[in-house]
C-alpha cells in the first residue's frame, strides 16, 4: 500500500487536501488530509467516493469524432488535425468571433485558463460574459467594497453571532460545520435564514424562514430598525458613501411593511437588529441568495447592513460571500474577447448571433446542457452549431452533442494549482495515478493544437513551468511550488481581517452603499410554487456519487400542496419554460409555497430541473436567476394529450 497526496479541484469552496491510498498502482481509498487546517481529515460524501468515478466504465479514454452521425473513437493525432482544420477554416471564412470558447467551473485548477490564453492568441474569439454561479454576488461586492473576499475563515471564532443566510453547510461547505459547532460550544450563537428547511438547522440556535425572495426586505427591515433607533455606527458617515441616500431608501417602507413583505414576524427583525447592534456579527452569504433577478441588490443590502451596523471592519464580523481564490496568482491571459455570449442566456445568445453567427463552440470544464437555464434551448444551440468540441473525461449531455470529444485527466490524474473560494489556503494538485495511455494533460493537448495553427511559441513550456509562472508573485512571498507540494499554504497576501485599516478597496476607500433596490419580479405567474433546484450531498454539479437519480428525478413539497396525490407517485412538474416527470415526495417541514428538486439531473434522461427554468440574468453580474422559477404539479396526462 502507498499513500499519495493531492488536492480536490472540483467546484466546491473547500479545495480539500486528499490522501489517496494505492494498491499495486490502483487507487482504492480516499480520505481527507488530517494535517490540512480546513480539511482536518475528512472529505465530503461526493469526493470520498470518487474512486468509483475514477474507474467507471463510461470513462472517455480516446477522442471521439462524429463520423456518419455517430461518435467514434479515433487517434489523438486525427482528432487534433480535424480540430485545427475546422477552426482555421471557420476563422478564415468568418473571423475569430465565429468561434465561441465556453469555459465553466467544472474544474477550479488555475491552469484551465491556459485554454483561454490559446483562444486569445487564436483570435481573440467570443467568450462568455458573467458567471452563472456567483455573478450577482461578486458584482455586488465589487461595487460595494472594490473586492469580493472575506475575513479569515477561522476569524469566525471571534464572532458573537454568525448569520448563515441562505446556505446549507452540510451540502455546500461541509468543512464549515465543525467551525460553527465550535463557535456554539464557546457560547456564540448561529442563526440560519432560509426559506427551505434542511439539515443546516441542526447547527442553528434560531431559524428564520422568510418567503422565497424575501431576504432583501428582511435585510432592509433590520437596517431600518437600526436607523430608527439610532444604532447606525457613529462613524458610518466617515467610511460610507451614499449614507443619506441609503437611509432614504430604507424609509420607503416601515419596519412593519418590511416584516410583512418578508413574511417574518416583526419581533424577529428586532432580535436580528439587536445582534447586529451588539456584534461582532458575521454574515455568511449563501450563493442561492443571489440567484434571483434582484440577487445583486440582495447581497448589496447585506453588505450595507454589515457596514452601517459597525461589523464590516471588526474581527468576528464581515460579510462573506467569496474568497478571492485567483487573487494571489499571475493571470495567464488578459480577458480580451471579440464579443460575448451572456452565460445565463447561452441558448438564446448563440442562436441569435449574426454577422457572423457562432459556427464553432469549444467547451472547457463545463456541461452547459445540464447546468444552464433552459436546457432545451442550450441543447438546440449546440445541435445547430457547425462544429462543437467538448473537453471532458466523461461523455456528458453536452458531449453527446459534440462533433469532437477530447479526453482529459480526472482530479486524481490532474497536475495543477488551486485557490479556494471558501478559505485562504492554496494547494497543488498532483497526479496520484497516471492518466490512461493517450490522455493528455490540457496544457499538452492545447500545445499540440497550437502547433497546428501557428501558436506553438505562444504556448510553449512544460506544465511545471506554467505552474511556476502562475506562482511568480507568491514565490517572492515565500510560497514556492516546492512548498506547496509539501503542504497547503495560506495566501500570504490575505489579512486575517479583510479591511484591517477601516478602508475598503473602492477607488476612494469608502463603502459604496446601495441606493436603488431595482424592480421586484412579479409574484403572480400563474404557477403556485417557487422552485428551489438545490445542490445535494451526493452530486457535484452533474456528477453523481452512486447510482444517481434512477428513472426519474424527484420533487419535494409540503403535503398540502398536492391534495389527492400520493407520496412516491410519478407526476409532471411544469413551468412556463418546460416540463419533466418526477417522483413526488412529501415533507411537512417545508413551506407550502416552495418545491425542491435536485440540481444536476441529466437532461437526456429527463431529469434536469434546468429544463424548467427560464434563461434570464440577475440584476448585475450576469448571474443566472435560477430561483425565480415558478412551477406546478400535474398528473401524468393520458397518452397523446398534454405534457410528457
Amino acid at each position: 500500500m502507498e499513500i499519495r497526496k493531492t488536492a480536490c479541484n472540483r467546484d466546491c469552496p473547500d479545495a480539500c487536501s486528499v490522501l489517496a491510498t494505492l494498491d499495486e498502482g490502483r487507487v482504492v481509498h480516499l480520505k481527507g488530509d488530517p494535517e490540512h487546517p480546513v480539511t482536518k481529515g475528512f472529505l465530503c460524501y461526493r469526493t470520498s467516493r470518487f474512486v468509483d468515478r475514477q474507474y467507471a466504465a463510461d470513462r472517455v479514454t480516446r477522442p471521439l469524432l462524429r463520423i456518419d452521425g455517430e461518435l467514434r473513437p479515433v487517434s489523438m493525432e486525427q482528432a487534433l488535425d480535424v480540430a485545427a482544420e475546422r477552426l482555421l477554416t471557420i476563422r478564415g471564412e468568418s473571423g475569430p468571433e465565429a468561434v465561441f470558447h465556453y469555459r465553466s467551473g467544472g474544474s477550479l485548477g488555475l491552469l484551465k485558463s491556459f485554454v483561454d490564453r490559446f483562444f486569445e492568441g487564436f483570435g481573440p474569439v467570443t467568450t462568455k460574459l458573467g458567471d452563472i454561479c456567483s455573478g450577482a454576488g461578486e458584482a455586488a461586492q465589487l461595487l460595494d467594497f472594490g473586492v469580493s473576499d472575506s475575513n479569515d475563515l477561522f476569524d469566525l471564532r471571534n464572532s458573537r453571532n454568525v448569520y448563515v443566510w441562505g446556505k446549507n453547510p452540510f451540502t455546500s461547505s461541509v468543512h464549515l460545520v465543525p467551525i460553527l459547532k465550535e463557535l456554539r460550544a464557546a457560547g456564540g450563537r448561529v442563526t440560519l435564514i432560509d426559506p427551505v428547511s434542511h439539515r443546516g438547522k441542526s447547527l442553528a440556535d434560531r431559524v428564520v424562514r422568510p418567503r422565497p425572495g424575501g431576504d432583501l426586505d428582511l435585510a432592509f427591515g433590520v437596517a431600518r430598525l437600526l436607523l430608527d433607533s439610532g444604532r447606525f455606527d457613529s462613524a458610518a458617515a466617515e467610511f460610507c458613501d451614499n449614507l443619506d441616500e441609503f437611509s432614504d431608501l430604507l424609509r420607503q417602507k416601515t419596519v412593519s411593511e418590511y416584516a410583512a413583505s418578508a413574511q417574518v414576524d416583526e419581533s424577529v427583525l428586532a432580535q436580528i437588529a439587536d445582534d447586529f447592534a451588539s456584534g461582532p456579527t458575521a454574515i455568511l452569504v449563501g450563493w442561492g441568495l443571489q440567484r434571483r433577478r434582484q440577487g445583486g441588490a440582495t447581497v448589496r443590502a447585506l453588505d450595507a447592513l454589515s457596514a452601517v451596523s459597525g461589523n464590516l471592519f471588526r474581527s468576528g464580523g464581515g460579510c462573506s460571500f467569496y474568497f478571492a481564490r485567483r487573487g494571489p496568482f499571475v493571470p495567464l491571459n488578459t480577458g480580451e474577447a471579440a464579443r460575448h455570449v451572456r452565460e445565463p442566456l447561452f441558448g438564446p445568445d448563440v442562436l441569435a448571433a449574426t454577422d457572423p453567427p457562432v459556427r464553432a463552440i469549444w467547451v472547457t470544464a463545463g456541461n452547459p446542457v445540464c447546468m444552464l437555464p433552459d436546457s432545451a434551448q442550450v441543447a438546440r444551440a449546440l445541435d445547430e452549431t457547425e462544429f462543437v468540441v467538448v473537453v471532458d473525461p466523461f461523455l456528458t449531455d453536452t458531449g453527446r452533442r459534440a462533433d469532437l470529444v477530447l479526453p482529459v485527466p480526472t482530479l486524481l490524474e490532474d497536475d495543477d494549482l488551486l485557490g479556494s473560494y471558501g478559505h485562504h489556503w492554496l494547494a497543488e494538485s498532483k497526479p496520484v495515478v497516471a492518466p490512461p495511455t493517450g490522455v493528455l494533460h490540457e496544457v499538452e493537448l492545447i500545445q499540440e493544437l497550437a502547433s497546428r495553427v501557428g501558436l506553438a511559441e505562444h504556448m510553449a513550456g512544460s506544465v511545471r513551468e506554467w505552474k511556476q509562472r502562475l506562482l511568480a508573485r507568491l514565490d517572492g512571498a515565500g510560497v514556492s511550488l516546492e512548498a506547496l507540494g509539501e503542504q497547503a499554504r495560506r495566501n500570504p497576501f490575505a489579512d486575517e481581517v479583510l479591511f484591517p485599516d477601516g478602508r475598503v478597496k473602492t477607488p476612494n476607500g469608502r463603502v459604496n452603499l446601495i441606493t436603488d433596490r431595482g424592480d421586484a419580479p412579479s409574484l403572480d405567474s400563474g404557477f403556485p410554487l417557487w422552485l428551489f433546484s438545490n445542490s445535494t450531498p451526493k452530486s457535484q454539479g452533474a456528477q453523481w456519487a452512486g447510482p444517481g437519480l434512477g428513472e426519474h428525478t424527484w420533487i419535494a413539497v409540503h403535503p398540502s400542496v398536492a391534495p389527492g396525490f400520493s407520496s412516491g407517485e410519478t407526476v409532471v412538474v411544469a413551468s412556463a419554460t418546460g416540463s419533466v416527470r418526477a417522483e413526488l415526495k412529501f415533507d411537512d417541514e417545508q413551506r407550502a409555497d416552495i418545491a425542491i428538486m435536485p440540481k444536476g439531473g441529466h437532461f437526456d434522461r429527463g431529469q434536469s430541473a434546468n429544463a424548467l427554468i427560464e434563461a434570464q440574468g440577475t440584476d448585475i453580474g450576469w448571474g443566472a436567476a435560477y430561483l425565480d422559477c415558478r412551477v406546478e404539479i400535474r398528473r401524468i396526462p393520458t397518452q397523446g394529450n398534454g405534457d410528457v
